[in-house]
């Protein structure tokens, strides 16, 4: 196994997990938005985004005792966000000769299939694979509801649940509103001692999706 005890931030892209990773960083939590390397899966405490939104039953498997937080969005919000996302994304994500990384290509051609744009365009398209992926989490914690957190930080109090599912005491009382607007480049920007790197240097372990989904690594 490759350690114990993660913090994975489940919620599909656009359902506030930049929001949710400054917060985190705030509470003094060693934070990586998007992982691809062993080094960051090491380091951080708290991960979100791709490859977790994908692989978050691997990763369950090689990290034991972990909770995750299931981000929820109203769909009538997430639905022009990620189809802005999704449709901006499509041509680095199928093109053959480069563009994204495997990692992030796997995890958003699998939740999104088929990804094309004729499919990406298509609202009913994108919230059944919403609502897919909201069944596939369920499902798979049906029976363990002490180690999921479900949460819309869009709703009044979502910061105090936070806080009382991992039992920390703070004076500070709401998320930090950011990537508004279809930005989407603010985790970037942000300046942290506890972020840590989602690459090495713009490089990614091309065979850490081997490694978790046999689930034994060293």
């Amino acid at each position: 196994m490759l350690t114990q005890g993660k913090i994975f931030i489940v919620g599909l892209p656009r359902t506030a997990t930049t929001s949710i990773c400054v917060a985190m960083l705030d509470l003094g939590f060693k934070v990586a938005h998007t992982c691809y390397t062993f080094n960051c899966l090491h380091q951080a405490q708290v991960i979100a985004d791709a490859p977790v939104f994908y692989h978050f039953k691997e990763l369950d498997q090689a990290f034991p005792n972990s909770k995750f937080i299931y981000l929820e969005r109203d769909l009538t919000d997430w639905l022009p966000s990620i189809k802005q996302l999704l449709l901006r994304m499509h041509t680095n994500v199928t093109r053959q000769d480069g563009g994204f990384n495997p990692i992030i290509k796997q995890s958003y051609t699998n939740i999104f299939k088929p990804f094309t744009i004729e499919k990406l365009a298509d609202d009913s398209f994108l919230e059944q694979c919403y609502l897919n992926h909201r069944q596939d989490i369920e499902q798979y914690f049906r029976n363990r509801p002490d180690d999921l957190l479900r949460l819309n930080v869009a709703k009044q109090g979502s910061y105090q649940t936070l806080l009382n599912f991992f039992k920390l005491a703070v004076s500070n009382d709401d998320f930090v509103k950011i990537n508004i607007g279809g930005k989407v480049t603010a985790w970037k920007d942000i300046k942290h001692p506890n972020k840590i790197e989602s690459t090495n240097k713009g490089r990614i372990d091309k065979n850490l999706l081997n490694e978790l989904n046999i689930g034994d690594n060293n």
